[in-house]
């Protein structure tokens, strides 16, 4: 589907499908697991263009949607897109590298070295400046007046972000480990590509995201630290994902444990199993205004889904996987 549009997103609201449009095709780019990459040229070209320009609008209180990709967190945007006051990007990668040019942990613009981490002094003037003016675009074109992006990764720069973005609000999904990993899995293997002599998937060219997790975060964490060279010697998709899963819980929890002001925990079982309620809460949250088509989209697009099966991690990796579920209200289940 193209910008993430079907049937019942064009019968709901076909306004709302002009957002979308810009969104997907000027702003989010195309990473390289995708097709039409032949497009970043032109949108970096159209970035530095706005960059130049006396700022389009003003951002105020933008929402990101945080976590580990393939727990919900595209739907969630969408649902969010069909609100009368937003406009949704999804993973503007381009966008962010366009920001900061060193700024891409898959490879997709750049093989400089990422990281994980970024601060809020890393956010520098120009750099404030260039998202405030892309961002800021990107509403004037797309006639939204509130702005949601959805970046997983950005869990690990909220600080940088609130130097952007002050009145910034963050929504931490979560969902049961199990289910995202083995999604995760699917993603890569249906996803993944050879291309020439580098292997793009998941994990970014060559494992590169792996690596810098590896590498960055893990030392973060005394339970996996140690056995960090274990850890990128490892070729399950599905036990990289169960790192990947764990650091990020963890890493959500703590904050919206910190920051309840503007960081809020969003379960996926809540979000699926009570989706009008849960969709409220959110509204409530980032203080949008009221709107009963939003609230009943989300009632109809948003479903429990069967949980996956289990499978074997390692056993320095099964302790803190089955800690992690537990810290998320989730019951243990037996693994296959």
């Amino acid at each position: 589907m193209v910008a993430q549009l079907n049937r019942a997103y064009l019968r709901t609201r076909l306004w709302k499908v002009w957002s979308r449009l810009v969104a997907y095709s000027l702003f989010e780019g195309r990473p390289l697991t995708t097709r039409g990459q032949w497009i970043n040229p032109f949108l970096f070209f159209f970035f530095r263009i706005i960059k130049r320009l006396s700022p389009l609008a003003s951002v105020s209180s933008p929402i990101f949607i945080l976590g580990t990709g393939r727990s919900g967190t595209t739907i969630l945007g969408v649902v969010l897109s069909m609100h009368k006051e937003i406009g949704f990007l999804n993973e503007p990668k381009a966008l962010w590298h366009s920001v900061m040019p060193d700024e891409d942990l898959i490879g997709s613009y750049s093989r400089s070295e990422g990281r994980y981490r970024l601060t809020a002094d890393d956010a520098s003037p120009g750099i404030r400046d260039a998202a405030q003016r892309l961002f800021g675009a990107y509403l004037r074109l797309s006639g939204s007046r509130r702005l949601v992006d959805k970046y997983p990764e950005l869990i690990f720069r909220l600080p940088f972000v609130r130097a952007i973005f002050p009145d910034a609000y963050f929504l931490f999904l979560s969902r049961d480990g199990w289910d995202t990993c083995a999604s995760i899995e699917l993603w890569s293997s249906r996803l993944g590509q050879t291309v020439a002599t580098e292997r793009h998937d998941w994990w970014g060219v060559d494992r590169r995201k792996w690596r810098l997790l590896v590498e960055q975060i893990i030392p973060e964490h005394p339970d996996l630290a140690p056995h960090s060279q274990s850890l990128l010697a490892i070729d399950d998709h599905k036990v990289m994902a169960a790192v990947e899963w764990i650091v990020t819980m963890r890493e959500g929890l703590r904050l919206a444990r910190e920051h309840p002001d503007f960081v809020m925990h969003v379960p996926y079982d809540d979000l699926c199993g009570s989706s009008r309620s849960a969709a409220g809460k959110i509204v409530d949250f980032a203080g949008l205004a009221s709107d009963d088509v939003y609230l009943q989209y989300a009632s109809d697009v948003l479903a429990p889904t069967p949980p996956r099966q289990t499978f074997k991690l390692p056993d320095f990796i099964a302790g803190p996987f089955a800690d992690t579920q537990r810290a998320l209200g989730y019951d243990e289940r037996a693994t296959a």
